[in-house]
């Protein structure tokens, strides 16, 4: 078990972005997740925020990549080296001691993909690996009192993954992952601009509109945005003008299929405990349940009451700090391994 000497880490390992919470300290890295690489896979050139100033930017000899898809390991021996540059980063000048950490994984995960995210964060430096799922956490982290025998229900939405969850008495009682979720919004986007306006812009650019101007359903008073890009028939730069009302449209297909993935959790939870969640309503978590008026339309296509957490963006990773101090009272929600 735990060494007095040995540091804590929470790392919230997300497909667009990884925090790392230090008990005491809070969340000390906020860093995208992404590795800049050499073409020949050979050399790591540079690992978070500076490897995503490199995306779309990179001359053809070096390639900068998000080695997490979905919310899972899609590139194990780029994750163990993103994993080892946060811990380093993390530990500063105390990197003597091998660290305890525990990492966040999707609802969905298989027992396999949660063993490769243990293995990946032993052989990265950590002393002792513990995974728990990430509804669990974001529950933690949004001050849910999870180990009571009423039922809450947590939606947490980030880059990769849409985790839906209901939980009581400190486990998942009924849960789904959905592949859609931040990154298929700006996926949506960037393909409307280009069928719309014929016009080509890069990923950063769909984020920008997305939390610039997005919306979950259509507003009386809309914001607008320009948007510059490369104009398609001619390859010249240009820029357009686009409205909230039109982002709505663009991404209402991906807002279907969360709203989908929400009530089927709903409609697979045993009655008592869905009584508690329509008395309580739905929490949402993630970077991605900010999007403009989104508690507002699961309201409308659920029925329930649906509250943004405070701090929603950071739920999960403080709930890996609280996790990393009661271990033992979340011991049956976890992966674990010894370095």
């Amino acid at each position: 078990m735990f060494s007095f000497l040995s540091p804590k880490l929470g790392i919230d390992l997300g497909t667009t972005t990884t925090l790392v919470f230090v008990p005491g300290k809070g969340i000390i890295l906020n860093e995208p997740s992404v590795v800049a690489m050499s073409e020949n896979g050979k050399k790591i050139v540079a690992i978070g925020a500076d490897a995503k100033e490199m995306i779309g930017r990179t001359p053809e000899s070096i390639v900068a990549y998000r080695p997490m898809k979905d919310g899972v390991i899609a590139d194990y021996r780029v994750t163990e080296a993103m994993l080892r540059y946060y811990i380093r980063k993390a530990l500063g000048a105390y990197t003597f001691f091998r660290p305890d950490v525990v990492v966040s994984v999707p609802a969905g995960v298989t027992s396999t993909q949660r063993r490769a995210v243990v293995e990946a964060a032993v052989k990265a430096g950590a002393r002792e690996a513990y995974v728990i799922k990430e509804p669990i956490l974001a529950a933690i982290g949004a001050g849910i009192p999870i180990h009571e025998p009423r039922g809450h229900m947590i939606v947490d939405i980030g880059g990769g993954t849409i985790d839906v969850a209901v939980v009581a008495l400190g486990g998942i009682v009924a849960s789904t992952s959905v592949k859609c979720a931040g990154n298929r919004i700006d996926v949506a986007i960037t393909d409307y601009i280009k069928k719309t306006y014929n016009l080509a812009i890069g990923d950063s650019t769909a984020e920008d509109v997305k939390i610039g101007i997005g919306s979950a359903v259509p507003v009386e008073e809309e914001l607008s945005m320009p948007i510059k890009g490369r104009d398609l028939l001619s390859g010249l730069p240009r820029t357009v003008t686009i409205g909230t009302n039109e982002i709505v449209r663009a991404i209402s297909r991906e807002l279907r299929e969360m709203i989908k993935a929400i009530r089927a959790v709903l409609q697979e939870t045993p009655p008592e405990l869905a009584s508690d969640i329509i008395d309580q309503g739905i929490i949402m978590t993630g970077g991605t349940s900010q999007l403009r008026h989104l508690p507002e339309l699961v309201f409308r296509r659920t029925g329930v009451p649906a509250v943004l957490a405070p701090d929603a963006p950071f739920c999960v990773a403080k709930g890996t700090g609280i996790a990393l101090n009661h271990l033992d009272t979340y011991k049956k929600a976890m992966t674990t391994k010894r370095g």
